[in-house]
Order: C-alpha cells, then structure tokens, then sequence
C-alpha cells in the first residue's frame, strides 16, 4: 500500500497534539523578557500572548487547544530548542553544583579538607564553617531529618557559586 509510509495512528496523533499543546502551557508560563526572546510567528506569539491574558480556567484551556492546534501546520523544533536552552540550568552551573557536592562530602569525611577549602575560597568565614561541619556531624548521629546538612550545602555552594561568577 502507498499510504503505509505516511500512516500516523489516532494514538500518535493525540500523542502530538498534546505535546504540542504542553509545549504551548510552558511557553504562555514563561516570564515576559524570556518570552520575548523566544522567535516564533506573530499569529503564535499574539494566540500564547492572549492566554496569558486570561484567567478563567476553561478560557486558558480553550485558548491552549487553539494554540496546540496552530503548531500542528508548523515545524515546532526550533521553538522547543529555545525554550530548553532557556530553561536548562548551563552545564557550567550544574558543574559548579557538583563541584559543591564534592566539597561538602570531603569536609564531612575528611578534617583536613576544611583546610583547602579555606584556601581556595579565602572569601569563607572559617568559624562560621567549622561550627556549621560540626553541627552537620552531630546531626549525622541522630535520625533527624538533614537541615544542617542542607545549611553546610548552602554555604559551600554560595562561595563556589561566587568564585564561578568572578572565573567568568
């Protein structure tokens, strides 16, 4: 059959226009200044703009369907391009989140390590760290949930943060 190549089952079909219409809610979602900066066709860009504009619920979703069924005529792989690259934390900063990690793990098994820390980020209060290790120590000890665990976190990732920032 000549038509076999071309056939797209109704599931697939639906399975698109949702797509299509989710990718049409995160774009009416974003902030003003990022979504201007996304390029798309003006009869698009007016349809997402007036759903933004509303506030009932069944007017959102009508307008969403309207705009769902708009992308269907066009090629959307750019739009959805943007949009990732937009919402996508850089590869820089999840390093630099990883690189947090790292520290807090080796300060936690490791004394010394507070040592080089401080070295390589002068700009930490020593005190302020070792009292911050030290409650995170004793909280390892008790079955209470991971606050100052996430507080040591916090602390670690704002001066590798800052030093990534002064790097760039």
């Amino acid at each position: 059959m000549e038509g076999d190549e071309e056939f797209i089952s109704k599931t697939q079909r639906k399975k698109q226009a949702h797509d299509l219409q989710a990718l049409g809610v995160a774009l009416s979602k974003l902030p003003t200044e990022q979504f201007a900066r996304i390029q798309m066709p003006d009869e698009l860009r007016e349809a997402i703009q007036e759903a933004r504009r509303f506030t009932r619920h069944e007017a959102i979703r009508r307008q969403m369907q309207y705009v769902g069924r708009m992308m269907r005529d066009m090629d959307c792989t750019p739009i959805l391009e943007q949009l990732t690259a937009l919402t996508a934390p850089s590869k820089k900063q999840t390093a630099l989140f990883h690189r947090a990690e790292k520290w807090r793990e080796e300060i936690l098994s490791n004394p010394l390590a507070i040592e080089e820390f401080l070295q390589e980020f002068p700009a930490a209060e020593p005190e302020k760290l070792r009292a911050q290790v030290l409650l995170t120590l004793e909280e390892r000890k008790t079955t209470r949930t991971p606050k100052q665990y996430r507080i040591l976190f916090h602390m670690i990732n704002a001066l590798v943060q800052a030093s990534g920032r002064e790097a760039s």
